[in-house]
């Protein structure tokens, strides 16, 4: 711009002196949230060709930073495919910066490894243009993880990027006024470090990332426009190097943007403005920073606020999303990955790499925080429960194929005891420990295959004839040993089978069912079993350890007694502690939104104790003992109509006055809880027909401990944290996430609760430190800037959700609880083996391992070099030792990262290693096979 048409009553900046305004360009692309994708689809396409033009148009628009998040780049070129050549040409010069994630996920609501393989992914795909952004970039997640800082560093990055966390930015994304002690640092910049010691440099969008968005031209505009944002950044910066965030939410590139720095130049002389990069800006930054920064530490989860800007019950909206993540993140993690190396290493399978990272985008494709969280209109969510089938599919199909390869190379012939006639079957146990539990397994005993066409049921009235004498049958394990087991006949069923080498072949089969314990199976291996007709085995001894009594029932390690209205007492044997009252329900109204449970004002909630329930003996054998208790409840149907009327206004959810109605509705909760013979835990399942709108469904569990903290199981850690919120808080709740389980312990006694994707827990501040674990939540609308109906997130019908209770001396830790809580979240798997010879044992274990307090989170293949990965952390609060020993052909064991790229080599012997881990470590090996 011609300096002449600035009046200069306009040209000098009288409060700011010495600065530099980094002025970043970016869009901060919500793939899908207030509008369903394919909207904010077209809108991308839309973004992406106008940024394509003016970086051909304008050379000194020197950059654009897209958002951290690969995946829209595969967005835009789905919509765009021609301009590929063109978007390549920009991101390899360095004027569109990409990665280095795959997409924005929300931190707490996906699992450790799904964090890892979201940043292998974003590196694997930013390969390709050999250019990535080495910066930790998380501008809008709900909450920061506490291993950020060393995941960060071992993918070569020693900054990070928030929005929050650790100052407030307020449910309106606007920023408070500063408090001294309400905020964990004074500025913008500060240190941040992992519980390991790992450390970051952490930065902060104190005024938000649109702090620079829509920059002014006109001079009069400018001149407002930035004396106040500079005085805003000022505010909070500890050096002269100022950040601003030129986009916002969905924000069109700003096309003028270069004829508005030269306005702001001419405007303020005493300012450099510069449009830059992150690169240029933290490169002049760090050369500024003062040594007194404050260092944060761990999780950044605005615990030092008001307490209603966390956004912590996103954890809790539309649960059956969040379950369904799980069992998706664990089919893949505990089933897919594993079996799919085990394949590998016995040399019958390649190992599937772009079925598995298909499979991953498949599933991160739903994990960015307004999706997974639960927080978008109707629309988006509908389209992540095809995606969370998609991805299931896809490693249901690779868990197939892989324990088909397997069991074809397990010999079977080599055990005695077993006739030829007997029907083998194995069980498989892809967690980090040796596992008992009970499973059950279709095995097909007699079959038929036929031509399509008119005869399949001659066939099935056949095979509906053939005598099978259960009655004289038995289980036996490889060792000969007859195994207590139910079995049932299932009669005939159709199947098929789909050969590599011609068509498909259909058939009928007459099918039993078997339930039993099996037993020490070994970790990431399998044990083999077979049921034969006319066994010669000796007769089963009686179990004792086992019982079930009128009012409850027991195994060697724990008992179980039930009162009149449902609740249960548990006791621990081993220490004599007995946990009372638990397993009471609880349901208040809930009158705020997918981001923020708010009780109605005065209300009390309304549970079950003392109301009578049925309780009924439904299963008494060898290997589980089941009750099942039925609660007839009725809860309120919703919130008065108050409600409609404060929600259309936009009445902010603090201020609402809504109640709710005084009409009931029907909420038949049927529990069955269960005991196995070797469990040490209970074992609990809760299904409920939802009737009931605007309310919160709890189960609670008094632990009657004192303690001031406790622990939640979160990423790649067990954080342990203050049951009391900070003096600034006063939201009546303090719910907060967790993955596997929650936990309380007085160092001498513990109580955890493991669920499968119940991310939302309360650690009551009543007195008995009761653990109240979130099972529905039923609200009516998005929440945030607009009015945004969602009646589905109502959530209404059918839902069943499963946790269970684990007694134990001292804490999780120590006791080694955690691993039952994380062995509860993962499949068994099986499948019917041949009578056959093999280069298998009939019980095999490919990796031993020992290390007190600590979790093995990976066993797959690497991509990039065909090594086998094996990743654990330390959860110990100190060094301790680890050792590992391979029992499949290694070549070289190198030490790894989370790229799964090999560092130095580690000591070797016979395939072995044992080396002290650190504190909180994230250790990775990669074993070079022969």
């Amino acid at each position: 711009m011609n300096t002449h048409t600035i009046p200069t009553q306009f040209r000098r900046l009288l409060t700011v002196t010495n600065k530099t305004a980094h002025l970043i360009s970016h869009t901060h692309w919500d793939r899908e949230w207030y509008m369903p994708y394919e909207y904010h689809h077209t809108l991308l396409a839309e973004l992406m060709n106008d940024l394509l033009r003016i970086l051909e148009e304008d050379d000194s628009f020197r950059s654009f930073h897209l958002d951290g998040q690969t995946i829209i780049i595969e967005d835009y070129l789905q919509i765009h495919p021609e301009k590929r050549e063109v978007l390549e040409k920009y991101i390899r010069e360095g004027r569109i910066i990409i990665g280095p994630w795959y997409v924005l996920q929300d931190e707490f609501l996906t699992s450790s490894e799904a964090n890892v393989r979201n940043l292998l992914i974003g590196h694997q795909d930013a390969a390709y243009y050999g250019v990535i952004s080495k910066l930790g970039y998380f501008p809008d997640s709900f909450g920061n993880m506490g291993q950020a800082p060393q995941m960060l560093k071992q993918a070569d990055m020693d900054t990070a990027v928030f929005g929050r966390g650790v100052k407030p930015t307020g449910f309106d994304n606007m920023v408070g006024e500063t408090t001294g002690s309400s905020y964990e640092s004074p500025y913008s910049e500060m240190h941040w470090t992992s519980p390991d010691g790992s450390s970051v440099l952490g930065l902060l969008f104190a005024n938000w990332y649109n702090n620079g968005m829509e920059v002014p031209t006109d001079p009069e505009e400018a001149k407002a426009y930035w004396t106040k944002r500079l005085g805003d950044a000022s505010k909070y910066a500890s050096t002269p190097e100022l950040l601003f965030m030129n986009g916002c939410d969905h924000q069109p590139v700003q096309t003028n943007l270069s004829e508005g720095i030269r306005t702001a130049s001419e405007l303020f002389p005493d300012v450099t403005f510069v449009h830059s990069s992150f690169e240029q800006y933290i490169e002049a930054l760090k050369g500024q920073l003062p040594s007194h920064l404050t260092t944060v530490e761990g999780e950044l989860r605005s615990q030092h606020t008001d307490g209603w800007s966390t956004l912590v019950n996103t954890a809790s909206a539309r649960i059956y999303l969040k379950q369904l993540n799980q069992r998706g993140q664990t089919l893949l993690e505990k089933g897919a990955e594993p079996l799919a190396a085990l394949a590998h290493l016995v040399g019958v399978q390649s190992y599937p790499h772009q079925l598995l990272t298909y499979a991953w985008k498949t599933l991160m494709q739903n994990h960015p925080h307004d999706s997974i969280c639960g927080c978008s209109v109707d629309e988006v969510h509908q389209e992540m429960v095809t995606r969370f089938d998609k991805s299931r599919h896809t490693a249901e199909s690779i868990i197939s194929e892989s324990l088909s390869a397997i069991a074809g190379q397990i010999d079977t012939s080599g055990v005695k005891a077993w006739g030829e006639s007997s029907v083998p079957v194995t069980i498989f146990n892809m967690t980090g420990w040796e596992r008992s539990g009970t499973v059950s397994a279709e095995l097909i005993v007699a079959k038929a295959y036929f031509k399509e066409g008119p005869n399949p049921a001659a066939i099935a009235e056949r095979l509906e004839k053939l005598p099978l004498q259960l009655e004289n049958g038995a289980l036996l394990d490889d060792e000969g040993c007859t195994i207590a087991a139910k079995v049932e006949d299932l009669g005939v069923h159709f199947g098929y089978e789909l050969p590599k080498d011609k068509f498909r072949q259909p058939y009928m089969a007459r099918k039993i069912k078997l339930t039993f314990e099996a037993s020490r199976v070994p970790a990431l291996g399998f044990k083999t079993y077979a049921w034969q007709e006319s066994a010669a085995a000796p007769a089963l001894a009686p179990n004792t350890s086992l019982i079930a009594s009128p009012s409850g029932m027991e195994n060697q390690y724990i008992a179980v007694s039930f009162e009149a209205d449902g609740s249960y007492h548990l006791t621990d044997k081993a220490t004599g502690k007995t946990f009372q009252g638990l397993g009471i329900y609880e349901d208040c109204g809930d009158i705020g939104n997918e981001y923020v449970f708010r009780q109605p004002e005065g209300e009390q909630p309304l549970t079950t104790k003392g109301i009578p329930a049925t309780i009924t003996l439904v299963e008494n054998e060898a290997y589980r003992v089941t009750y099942e208790i039925v609660h007839e409840w009725a809860i309120p149907a919703r919130a008065d109509d108050t409600f409609t009327s404060e929600k259309r206004k936009m009445i902010r959810f603090r201020d609402r006055q809504a109640k709710r109605v005084e009409h009931m509705v029907p909420m038949r909760i049927v529990t069955h809880v269960s005991l196995e013979q070797s469990g040490r835990g209970l074992l609990l399942e809760a299904s409920f027909n939802n009737q009931a709108k605007d309310h919160r469904l709890r189960v609670l569990f008094p632990t009657g401990l004192k303690s001031d903290k406790h622990l939640a199981d979160s990423i790649f850690e067990v954080a342990s944290r203050d049951t009391t919120p900070a003096e600034e808080w006063i939201n009546p709740s303090n719910a907060q996430h967790q993955h596997a389980f929650v936990s309380v312990s007085d160092g001498e006694h513990g109580l955890s609760v493991a669920n499968k994707g119940l991310n939302e827990y309360e650690v009551l501040r009543d007195g008995s430190n009761t653990i109240a674990v979130t099972l529905l939540r039923s609200v009516s609308e998005l929440g945030d800037w607009g009015v945004f109906p969602t009646p589905e997130a109502q959530c209404l019908g059918e839902h069943t959700v499963e946790f269970s209770l684990f007694p134990h001396a001292g804490d999780a830790i120590s006791s080694e609880a955690f691993v039952e809580a994380y062995q509860f979240q993962a499949p068994w798997f099986h499948l019917q083996t041949g009578n056959q010879q093999g280069s298998l044992p009939a019980t095999y274990e490919p990796l031993k391992w020992e290390g007190k307090g600590f979790a093995l989170s990976t066993f797959k293949v690497s991509q990039q070099n065909g090594d086998v990965i094996i990743r654990w952390y330390n959860l110990a609060g100190e060094p301790q030792e680890l050792a590992f020993e391979a029992n499949f052909g290694v070549e070289h064991i190198h030490q790894s990262d989370i790229l799964e790229r090999r560092q130095e080599a580690a000591s070797i012997q016979n395939s072995s290693v044992r080396q002290t881990i650190g504190k909180a470590k994230i250790i990775t090996y990669s074993l070079q096979l022969n």
